[in-house]
């Protein structure tokens, strides 16, 4: 492909306008899908069928365009995680099987609507926070699993006879424990276990103490912790842009010019120091 075409390409799919339609588009498409679950929309099924047709041949269209802008480099589309995700939501469409209305065909067009993240900065970052807590998260979890275990079984040997229905299994206990999370059936709970001992009262305070303010505080600090290093990565892949291609980033550009322009209106006033000039006189 000509270096000619593709930079008109690119400027198509850099546009703002470009971006705009894009996502009128898939909000649009989002709109049908909500259509399509009320019963007395079937009566519509051609003309809904047709829009979808033409929606799936937009974002065809789109995806052809923004390949096609790498110029004699389309393998560079693939290297962004959010042009895997596109491409595999809008080529899924044609492989064979997923034609009719299959589950798998709706979940894919359903995926679409999650394309929005893309155009969106801020959404980006915290589903890009969210992927790199994952670890973290993978910790939080099994520390709960631990705290969900001893709880649930002391649980079961302190209130399996009096409160079966809580604490009759350890899946029960657990499902207790977790539904307890929200703090909503405490009271009830701190209620019947008073019944049984005033001690109950201990195993309930240390297991908000220990599960609803400490492992919670853990988790939203690793999310907020994710949440830092996202934006320090959007902004490193901010500066990395180099749309004129001088092997200096943009952002890096614009603060040696202004600092070469300071450092010249610097040399015109120590020049006009020594000439004597006065500018107010002129």
């Amino acid at each position: 492909m000509s270096p000619g075409w593709s930079r008109r390409c690119a400027s198509i799919t850099e546009s703002r306008a470009f971006e705009i339609f894009i996502v009128l588009t898939i909000g649009a498409n989002a709109a049908l899908l909500c259509l399509e679950t009320y019963p007395d929309v079937e009566l519509a099924v051609p003309e809904l069928s047709w829009l979808e047709r033409l929606f799936q041949g937009i974002f065809v269209v789109e995806i052809v365009l923004r390949i096609l802008a790498f110029g004699r480099r389309p393998q560079d589309f693939f290297k962004h995680g959010w042009n895997v995700f596109d491409f595999v939501v809008i080529a899924a469409v044609f492989v064979p099987g997923l034609h009719g209305d299959t589950a798998a065909l709706r979940v894919i067009r359903i995926a679409r609507v999650v394309r929005l993240v893309r155009f969106s900065p801020g959404l980006r970052t915290i589903v890009t926070a969210l992927l790199r807590s994952l670890p973290g998260v993978g910790g939080f979890l099994a520390l709960a699993l631990v705290t969900f275990y001893v709880y649930g079984m002391a649980g079961w040997l302190i209130f399996a006879e009096s409160d079966p229905e809580h604490y009759g299994t350890i899946g029960r206990a657990v499902l207790t424990l977790f539904v307890l999370l929200s703090l909503e059936t405490l009271p009830e709970l701190i209620g019947s276990g008073l019944e049984l001992s005033p001690w109950t009262l201990v195993y309930y305070v240390s297991y908000v103490i220990i599960t609803v303010n400490l492992l919670l505080n853990i988790l939203i600090a690793v999310i907020v912790n994710s949440m830092e290093e996202a934006r320090r990565l959007e902004m490193t892949e901010s500066l990395a842009t180099d749309e004129d291609r001088d092997g200096v980033p943009d952002d890096i550009d614009r603060i040696m010019i202004t600092q070469r322009l300071d450092d010249l209106r610097t040399m015109i006033a120590e020049l006009e120091r020594d000439l004597r000039i006065d500018r107010s006189s002129t």
